[in-house]
């Protein structure tokens, strides 16, 4: 679970920082809403933490900037002392997932992220057996099947081709999915994760008659796609 947060108040970043790190998620903290904007047109978020008071981009105009162009669009909170009424339903009605206002508690946003999350994350499955269309993963022996014949794969491309397929229609970057897979990015080559997808892509035989697609998206990352 990767978070972007932006906030021009470095104590405010290093307090939801600390605490998004201590609930396991990967958090990246910007000072300027432009620097947020430039990172989203390379990585992928699940979810973005914006400040409404900013010197150079409003949390509001990220906001209705990130509404019309990534899609699916990540998961919006806003974290601001702006406490208007008016404000708070101006922001919900431009897309933001929730509006927590400032100061509050590390309990209550962490309640909150969750709860947001929950509605669009997947509830972890604890079966052993998850099938996509002709695919089945067998998550305990990490192997796949499709139309029942056997596919041998490394850990790596399981893990990799189970995160494709999790996230179907989902652009995945590059930084992502080297960070979820081989959960550190230090010392990795992308052409590892290049050579890693082609082997999923013919291995598992991604192409329209077996009812996905596994998309490169230039510049970025991946994308699988259902036909």
């Amino acid at each position: 679970m990767k978070i972007g947060i932006v906030d021009d108040d470095d104590t405010m970043l290093q307090f939801v920082s600390r605490l998004f790190d201590a609930e396991g998620f990967r958090s990246v903290s910007f000072r300027r809403g432009r620097d947020l904007i430039t990172a989203l047109a390379r990585e992928t978020f699940d979810l973005l933490i914006l400040d409404w008071n900013m010197p150079d981009m409003s949390g509001m105009e990220i906001l209705t900037w990130v509404q019309a162009r990534i899609e699916p669009c990540p998961q919006v909170i806003m974290l601001t002392s702006r406490s208007d009424k008016d404000d708070v339903a101006a922001a919900l009605h431009a897309g933001a997932d929730d509006y927590i206002v400032k100061p509050e508690s590390a309990i209550v946003i962490t309640a909150r992220v969750h709860a947001v999350l929950r509605r669009v994350q997947p509830r972890p499955t604890l079966e052993r057996f998850e099938r996509f269309g002709t695919y089945e993963f067998d998550r305990t022996g990490e192997t796949v099947t499709l139309d029942g014949t056997p596919i041998v794969l490394t850990s790596k491309e399981f893990a990799l081709a189970y995160l494709f397929f999790t996230n179907q229609h989902k652009p995945l970057s590059r930084g992502y999915l080297m960070e979820a897979v081989w959960k550190s990015m230090a010392d990795l080559s992308t052409r590892t994760l290049d050579m890693h997808v082609s082997r999923i892509r013919t291995k598992l035989q991604l192409r329209s008659e077996n009812g996905f697609r596994l998309q490169t998206v230039f510049n970025y990352g991946y994308r699988l796609e259902a036909c």
